[in-house]
């Protein structure tokens, strides 16, 4: 997976921050959010992960400013697609886990300041994401059920700076379609790529960014947490800083 020190090539209005290979980009990004303000992207400079942050400024209180993490999920998966053959299946598994063939391929995860209530305006928002690339202890394929990696997959050639630049591009682009079209394009998009559990069932993203689902015949839609799913961030191993093995 090659690396370069050459600069990103981000929309306008983008700062980026490279960081070595120890270096952490979602804590760093949390780290220094409050003063480096909105559209700064931290990456960090690694072999076998895409990691990178990017600094958001809500204009709505926290409990719907959350619902950015879709259109942080949607760019994630469109960056992906721009670079890898159309007929490989990106999906997503609620609420913060990408897929690729189905294996698990990464995720993303968002902070906001601790001591902002739900319904104050955040004075920040950090979107952070993590692709396995390859994997670095080059092991059989099968080193990790239920995983993969681009690599794995036959994406050798891919620059990973390359996916970064298309991410911050269609990053822009899906706020733009939520400013003119309203959220619910940018949850329909969201919801496209994540699988149903039956052909008949019905979802939409609330105002708070749960996921309600139903049946035509449920009396009630089943409600799915994104708060809850953020908090649990299943796809990912913090005692590894890596997407799980699973």
């Amino acid at each position: 997976m090659p690396l370069s020190d050459r600069e990103l090539d981000l929309p306008p209005g983008f700062t980026q921050v490279r960081l070595r290979e120890s270096g952490d980009a979602f804590g760093h990004a949390v780290s220094i959010a409050a003063k480096a303000g909105a559209a700064t992207l931290v990456r960090v400079a690694r072999y076998d992960l895409i990691e990178f942050a990017v600094v958001l400024e809500p204009d709505e209180p926290l409990a719907g400013a959350r619902r950015a993490f879709f259109a942080g999920m949607n760019a994630l998966a469109d960056a992906l697609a721009v670079h890898i053959p159309p007929e490989r299946d990106i999906a997503f598994r609620w609420p913060d886990a990408i897929l690729l063939d189905g294996g698990l391929l990464g995720g993303a995860r968002l902070a906001w300041p601790q001591d902002c209530a739900e319904t104050d305006v955040p004075d920040w928002l950090v979107f952070g994401a993590m692709l396995r690339a390859a994997d670095m202890t080059h092991a059989d394929p099968g080193f990790a059920p239920g995983a993969t990696t681009l690599v794995a997959e036959g994406f050798e050639l891919i620059d990973g700076d390359l996916i970064v630049e298309s991410f911050a591009r269609h990053l822009m682009t899906a706020f733009d379609r939520w400013n003119e079209q309203g959220f619910r394009a940018v949850g329909e998009d969201f919801l496209a790529r994540l699988p149903k559990k039956v052909a008949a069932e019905r979802r939409i993203i609330d105002a708070n960014g749960d996921l309600l689902a139903s049946l035509p015949a449920a009396r009630a839609p089943e409600r799915l947490s994104l708060l809850d799913g953020l908090n649990a961030a299943a796809w990912f191993d913090p005692a590894q800083n890596m997407p799980a093995s699973r």
